[in-house]
């Protein structure tokens, strides 16, 4: 078999296939993370529950369509500066305004808020382009929000993590905080 001209023997394709996707440094911190995102009329957040768990709504824009959250903040998993966060988020929100997709403003971090990134949480792509435009901005993994499931997905390699999810506007106890 040829890939791209090159060639690789049939026994090396198998490893590759069966071998366990590599997951990103900080995978344990991504699968546990929270996320805000504010639709027009309020702010929701959605936090991560055991698979099969879909409790409050989902939002009533985004269809049956998956919502995946980005972020351009700290590249490659290194700590950036105030102003080259600022920079690689106006990038961001460049491109996905070029390709006419619907966003809302979201911050990803974690559940207790000391850490959190400035994001978009896009309705319009599917898993491999949004996985391709987190890793264009240097990205390890992107969050994937559908009525059924969040799943964080690593954007170098086919690693995904499905859980269930809660959401409820943010400001109202809905059930969600400490568990």
């Amino acid at each position: 078999m040829t890939c791209k001209g090159v060639f690789v023997p049939q026994e090396a394709l198998v490893h590759a296939i069966d071998a366990a996707p590599v997951m990103p440094r900080n995978w344990d911190h991504y699968r546990a993370a929270v996320v805000d995102i504010r639709i027009p009329d309020r702010t929701v957040h959605v936090e991560p529950r055991p698979s099969g768990t879909a409790e409050g709504s989902f939002p009533e824009a985004a269809g049956s369509a998956t919502v995946h959250v980005i972020t351009a903040w700290n590249p490659l998993g290194r700590t950036a500066s105030v102003d080259a966060n600022a920079r690689a988020h106006r990038l961001l929100l460049d491109e996905v305004r070029r390709r006419g997709l619907t966003w809302w403003p979201a911050q990803g971090g974690d559940a207790s808020g000391t850490h959190r990134e400035e994001s978009v949480a896009v309705v319009g792509l599917g898993d491999t382009a949004a996985r391709d435009l987190g890793r264009r901005f240097g990205q390890d993994a992107i969050f994937a929000w559908s009525p059924d499931a969040w799943r964080v997905l690593a954007c170098d390699t086919a690693a995904a993590a499905v859980s269930g999810w809660a959401a409820a506007e943010k400001g109202r106890s809905g059930g969600l905080g400490k568990r």
